[in-house]
């Protein structure tokens, strides 16, 4: 993926074609160490491709995959969220207990 995004990048950039050295001086600025096989493998297999027609494939492939968790994910969130809310209170509660009581620490310092 990151070769792929590498080369997306080059040819946003004002490369056509970009070559291997291309790929690389983009990965190695965020500290990406390239594999020469896989990089000449993405390469073959975009080279001569309009980008446009590369990102529809992508985003017809990507609508096609299960993103799981299906209607039960929304009714466990729904069902998780009072019992958060609770959670939050008591912290709330006990936070200011504990403040009202470190402010005098049980005696004033004038009394």
């Amino acid at each position: 993926m990151r070769y792929v995004a590498a080369y997306l990048l080059a040819v946003l950039g004002g490369k056509e074609s970009p070559s291997q050295g291309d790929i690389e001086k983009i990965l190695s600025s965020v500290g990406i160490e390239a594999d020469a096989e896989k990089l000449k493998k993405v390469i073959s297999e975009l080279k001569g491709k309009p980008i446009e027609d590369l990102i529809n494939e992508g985003r017809g492939k990507l609508s096609s995959m299960p993103v799981g968790g299906g209607a039960a994910a929304p009714a466990a969130a729904a069902a998780a969220a009072p019992s958060e809310e609770k959670k939050e209170e008591k912290k709330a509660e006990k936070k200011e207990e504990s403040e009202s009581e470190d402010d005098d620490m049980g005696f004033g310092l004038f009394d």
